[in-house]
């Protein structure tokens, strides 16, 4: 399984790349165009859409050296933990933006709906970065028993 799933890995970079160079900053030049009075957004969005999809290339690129790790059986290693610290802080920075943006939509917000929909992102990304802790700790706690297994070995 971990050849076909290098290869989705691969192609949704790819598609990640397009939307961050192309697709993105296009969509709010778009906007700013037919929306003139909310035109002071267009960077401020642009900016925070292209760190978001980073974030998910860190993790993509992250699962993929994981990825590796399993098929040379060296996944309970020291250096996994690396890879997993790289996805969990990307999951916290991509949580912290949007938090902010949550912030700053709901003061300006005279409807609940987005605000909320954000606070809802918001609490899923969270949820994501406490489930990612706690695969941490049980790859922690498997590379201890493994590394013990070993010495008495």
């Amino acid at each position: 399984m971990v050849a076909p799933l290098k290869v989705f890995l691969a192609l949704l970079f790819g598609v990640l790349v397009l939307f961050q160079t192309m697709s993105l900053p296009g969509q709010f030049a778009y906007m700013a165009k037919e929306s003139p009075d909310q035109a002071y957004l267009r960077w401020p969005l642009t900016a925070i859409t292209v760190f978001w999809v980073l974030c998910v290339q860190v993790v993509i690129v992250a699962t993929w050296k994981l990825l590796t790790l399993v098929k040379k059986d060296r996944i309970f290693t020291e250096a996994s933990l690396v890879w997993v610290d790289a996805i969990v802080w990307a999951i916290v920075a991509a949580g912290a933006v949007l938090f902010g943006v949550d912030l700053y939509v709901a003061a300006k917000a005279d409807d609940p709906g987005l605000p909320l929909l954000l606070f809802l992102m918001s609490i899923g990304v969270a949820v994501l970065a406490l489930l990612m802790l706690v695969m941490r700790a049980l790859l922690r706690q498997a590379t201890s028993l493994r590394t013990d297994m070993e010495a008495v070995i």
